[in-house]
């Protein structure tokens, strides 16, 4: 028999984030978080600058008054807080051997800087934790995915204020205490890099009660890095054996010609993006990042022993998300916009509904190159296709192209293991439809699984297979060889 490219025990699944994905931001005892309060602005009136940050206290206040008259979808997700049990049966039906879910912050700790956690909140938890291990699905949990409570922004102003790394700690330390008999695969922050492309959504920050962005944006930075090291010191010490890593959107960038400008321009922005994961894997700030403080001015503000608690506690794995690549010009040029970053067009490639460029062979450089990088165990636990998919008069979605994107990424991730590469798993992004992150969108849709709900949260809720369905439950059942 032809021996497998994946491991045995690979972990095959999909992905979700708690703000997207379960609704009933306003049962169960739950706060309001970041995402809550950001609103739905159609395809037609965002611009390529489009953002969804918000930016001011003003801006907030008005939000906070609307009265529920806007359109605001990560309050409704797909309603998976009164539905988990019918979706988890559907990813057991395709053999996931893991489901990528966020712990929702506020759900847990409403203002985030309580003493005492919302038992309303963890129960559900352990309720979608049990259905999950029924079908001896293991859970892989983001503590913090986007989901920061709204009441750290408003007092606090978010990661700038050091007072939230001992608010995080607290909140990690209860939910590994909390479930520590059901999960063994943690991730700390997800897309720790977005801060500095999104400050309110990656950190909290409203930019309007800071002198300097910048500078307050990795200064938070530096704040989650501690409570990741000390999150990481934790889990290993409550849950002996389990696995904490850290996650990036991770961005491969080419020169746009073999110019050293372009060349020297693709370096630097690869150091941008690997500059987190240097933290969190290597356990100190790389020379060319205080190069880089240098020259722009910017103090990090560090306590006596940061830096030995980043060294001696280092995440176990490296997880990240991958969509796209980039190319990087050393000329001022046009760029398309992705996944909240930007980058020269790629004449070699196609792109999606969004204009997202397809690069499926930049999975496998990507791989390649963090492993040499890094030499520990990845995990893609990100990687889709945002589509407009539509429901035939039979009833059927035909989704071929979302089975091509992925059959050419997974294909791609076999090579780089057989190349040498250690990855732990696979986790399809928005396996089941749900809220877009970067538009809050329903109808860019990366599922497996058609939800009947519109932009504007029209629709009964109801579950559909898509074509892909049938497609992914084989891939799993054959251990990646039948693509």
């Amino acid at each position: 028999m032809k021996k497998s490219r994946f491991p045995e025990g690979f972990l095959w699944g999909g992905a979700t984030a708690a703000n997207q994905l379960e609704g009933a931001y306003n049962e169960g005892g739950k706060g309001l978080s970041i995402f809550d309060m950001v609103k739905f602005v159609p395809k037609e009136e965002r611009g390529n600058d489009f953002s969804m940050d918000v930016y001011s206290e003003k801006e907030l206040e008005e939000l906070l008054a609307d009265n529920g008259e806007g359109n605001f979808p990560k309050r409704r997700g797909i309603d998976f807080y009164h539905r988990y049990k019918e979706d988890i049966a559907l990813f057991a039906e395709m053999g996931f051997k893991t489901f990528r879910l966020s712990i929702s912050w506020p759900r847990i700790f409403p203002n985030g800087d309580e003493l005492e956690p919302n038992e309303e909140g963890l129960a559900f938890y352990d309720r979608v934790f049990d259905e999950l291990l029924k079908y001896g699905i293991e859970p892989l949990v983001t503590i913090s995915h986007y989901e920061i409570p709204l009441h750290l922004v408003q007092k606090y102003n978010g990661w700038t204020d050091r007072r939230l790394v001992d608010f995080f700690v607290h909140y990690a330390e209860t939910v590994f205490k909390r479930y520590k008999d059901k999960v063994k695969y943690w991730l700390t922050f997800n897309e720790i890099n977005i801060s500095t492309h999104s400050p309110y959504i990656g950190a909290g920050i409203l930019v309007d009660r800071v002198e300097n962005k910048e500078q307050a944006v990795y200064q938070a930075l530096h704040h989650q890095f501690v409570a990741s090291s000390r999150a990481v010191k934790a889990c290993h010490e409550i849950i002996p054996g389990a696995q904490i890593g850290c996650m990036l959107a991770r961005m491969e960038v080419y020169p746009e010609t073999c110019n050293p400008d372009d060349v020297l321009a693709a370096l630097e922005e690869d150091q941008k993006n690997l500059f987190f994961t240097d933290v969190q894997v290597r356990g100190y700030y790389p020379s060319y990042m205080l190069s880089y403080f240098e020259k722009n001015n910017i103090q990090i503000d560090m306590l006596p022993g940061d830096e030995e608690l980043l060294l001696q506690h280092p995440v176990d794995f490296l997880s990240f998300s991958y969509y796209m690549s980039m190319v990087a010009s050393g000329a001022d040029k046009e760029k398309e916009i992705g996944n909240f970053f930007m980058g020269v067009k790629n004449p070699y490639l196609e792109a999606s509904d969004w204009g997202w460029q397809i690069d499926p062979k930049g999975l496998r450089i990507t791989l390649k190159k963090m492993y040499d990088r890094y030499q520990v165990p990845l995990f893609i636990v990100e990687n889709g296709l945002g589509a407009y998919d539509q429901v035939e008069e039979d009833g059927s979605i035909n989704d071929d192209y979302r089975i091509d994107y992925m059959r050419a990424h997974i294909d791609q991730m076999g090579e780089a293991i057989q190349d040498g590469v250690e990855v732990m798993g696979y986790t399809s992004w928005g396996c089941i439809d749900l809220i877009s992150a970067s538009t809050s969108e329903m109808s860019k849709r990366y599922g497996f699984i058609y939800v009947d709900q519109d932009d504007y949260g029209n629709g009964t809720m109801e579950r559909r297979k898509k074509k892909s369905f049938e497609w992914y439950k084989k891939v799993i059942a054959t251990n990646g060889e039948e693509l």
